[in-house]
């Protein structure tokens, strides 16, 4: 199909969901199916279930593999066996929190602003109103600034980010992670950097400079979306930040790749220059 091709308007009328909500919700029907078997099923003999007797196992159970075979297998069993003993985040729509009247959104809305680089509007412009912001927050040493970014190569994802703050050594940070898309690892990269910021005592100000200013709209983002687990998150330590004084506020900051701003360029270059080679089977289930 072409890409000006209406595609997710036909999936939408047709009530098609997106292909990675249909392998979750298949992923989850089989492993509901292996933990809703009766317990003297064979199956119990495999996996380390929360009901199962150790006396009954194979040797060939999961639980008497060594951590370097776990790692080498891939299957539908290894994933109920872990999704049996592992602790998920919940998301609860109901919750009192995200309730008009109480949500972050409601009490902080003056807070937390975005400063887009609007279509029409020069780069040049825009450059400028950068290098304004920073050399206004570079007399202060309780702004921080920070530029992140986040790529994807050899289905690793990076994220990178330098913090700034005046008479204070640069702080850098990357992560890698697999699995995730991009909107996820830069979501992440906010949320590392924020916390990172407001565990810093005589900070009151952040500035967060991204690429990806729809993921930074994310977390204002109530509605239901893939990324909820990051913006619920990065909300918490929002709202604890702009509880401790009212004087805190956080600023994101577009800043496109094309316009070689020099703080987001610094981590864009060292983003291009890593080149991540994966040490897992490239088989998944």
């Amino acid at each position: 199909m072409f890409k000006t091709s209406p595609s997710e308007g036909i999936k939408a009328i047709v009530g098609l969901i997106p292909i990675k909500l249909h392998l979750q919700k298949l992923r989850g029907r089989v492993q509901l199916r292996a933990l809703s078997l009766p317990l003297n099923h064979i199956i119990y003999t495999l996996i380390d279930s929360l009901f199962g007797s150790p006396h009954n196992r194979y040797p060939s159970s999961l639980s008497n593999f060594t951590d370097h075979q776990r790692k080498n297998i891939k299957g539908y069993l290894v994933d109920t066996n872990n999704r049996s003993h592992g602790l998920f985040p919940v998301f609860s729509p109901t919750h009192p929190k995200l309730s008009p009247g109480f949500r972050i959104m409601d009490i902080f809305s003056d807070r937390f602003s975005f400063n887009l680089c609007m279509k029409g509007k020069s780069d040049k412009l825009h450059i400028h109103q950068l290098d304004s912001m920073v050399i206004e927050a570079s007399s202060s040493q309780s702004i921080a600034i920070i530029a992140s970014d986040a790529s994807i190569k050899n289905n690793i994802a990076t994220s990178i980010s330098h913090m700034h703050i005046s008479n204070q050594p640069l702080i850098k940070t990357l992560y890698h992670t697999v699995f995730i898309t991009s909107t996820e690892a830069e979501m992440f990269a906010i949320r590392c950097n924020i916390n990172q910021a407001i565990s810093k005592t005589n900070v009151s100000k952040i500035i967060v400079i991204t690429d990806s200013i729809h993921a930074a709209k994310r977390i204002f983002d109530l509605s239901f979306h893939l990324f909820q687990n990051q913006s619920m998150a990065i909300l918490g330590d929002l709202r604890h930040f702009f509880s401790k004084d009212p004087n805190n506020s956080i600023e994101f900051w577009e800043c496109p790749s094309h316009l070689y701003w020099h703080l987001h360029k610094a981590v864009d270059i060292e983003m291009k220059a890593f080149n991540p080679t994966p040490t897992y089977p490239c088989k998944t289930s």
